[in-house]
């Protein structure tokens, strides 16, 4: 089969297709035929990687893993002597990271609990960009204590039209919040779209210094001092951020839930991102169900062009999701 790899670390050229053994599914695996699958930012930030210091995890000098991309949606081909939930023949998307990555590839096999049914009437594509980035919305817009957006919060996505944005300003519309989504000038229209109440252009308005004050703050990817945020925020509001550089990700674990230990208002990291977490799945199928939370793809990609896709997401290009395509089984 073909499977994307890399043995060093480096921006996406490093990345190389190549031909390798079809995986066999051991105990509580499966297997499955990728018929999908979706770039994250993710999967930019393990090539670098990025933040630095989690080369004390991925390896200090080269990636100890060389697999690469989390989402994927395709068919069962086979399982495990202990899988007890899937069949062979299932329609299936799950998240890679349960698993140790790997699905940019014809086919990957990970743990039974990395995969679940596809929301119904989703094509496969559609369904690849779910996993990852739609269950970190709705967790982003949740507090590990369960405290989560009421009606008529003002809720602001920093970062409203990359991977997760375009899932978490619907989600939070969805709950009937005031949103204010943050993008470049030319994606703008495509956050209104979207259903935001607001759209503020980064590149010539800082959210944290315009004097609105917001309930929640989901940021996908850290820039601002926590301090600023901080002051955008309402009394006994969130800010959660998702990612960033290793300053922004320390501040982030370390700074943020310290000073909220002095105040009514919470910042910090998205440490209780469970990938997969059944109850958030069937509430995103419920949503999809509803008309409430649709995809965004900006453009596909095939399997043989995964290098251009990695690029184009790692220039900051994409609005929405980049989907990388497999050729359909014969017959």
């Amino acid at each position: 089969m073909k499977a994307a790899l890399r043995d060093r670390y480096g921006p996406p050229d490093v990345v190389e297709l190549r031909d390798v053994d079809v995986p066999v599914p051991s105990e509580d695996q499966v297997l499955v035929r990728v018929r999908a699958a979706s770039v994250n930012r993710a999967d930019l930030d393990g090539l670098t990687p990025r933040p630095s210091f989690v080369r004390l995890f991925m390896g200090l000098r080269a990636p100890r893993n060389h697999s690469i991309g989390v989402d994927a949606a395709g068919v069962v081909e086979s399982v495990g002597p202990g899988v007890t939930q899937l069949k062979p023949g299932d329609e299936v998307f799950g998240d890679m990271f349960i698993g140790g990555q790997g699905s940019f590839a014809e086919y990957v096999c990970a743990p039974e609990r990395a995969f679940q049914p596809m929301p119904p009437g989703m094509t496969f594509e559609e369904a690849a960009t779910l996993p990852h980035s739609a269950i970190l919305a709705l967790q982003g817009l949740r507090r590990r204590n369960g405290r989560t957006i009421k009606p008529g919060d003002k809720v602001l996505i920093d970062g409203a039209s990359g991977n997760v944005g375009p899932f978490a300003v619907q989600i939070a519309k969805s709950m009937g919040a005031e949103v204010t989504g943050v993008s470049s000038t030319d994606k703008m229209d495509m956050v209104r779209s979207l259903g935001a109440d607001h759209v503020i252009d980064y590149t010539k308005v800082d959210y944290t210094k315009s004097g609105e004050r917001y309930d929640w703050i989901v940021d996908t990817d850290s820039h601002h001092s926590i301090f600023r945020v901080r002051r955008a925020l309402r009394p006994n509001g969130v800010y959660v951020t998702l990612g960033g550089e290793s300053g922004p990700i320390f501040r982030g674990l370390v700074v943020g839930p310290l000073a909220s230990l002095f105040s009514d208002k919470w910042t910090g990291l998205l440490i209780w991102w469970k990938p997969m977490h059944r109850p958030d799945v069937e509430t995103l199928k419920e949503l999809i169900a509803a008309g409430k939370v649709k995809p965004v793809i900006d453009r596909r990609y095939p399997l043989s062009q995964v290098v251009e896709a990695l690029r184009h997401v790692d220039e900051g290009r994409a609005s929405g999701k980049i989907v990388i395509t497999m050729e359909e089984p014969a017959g």
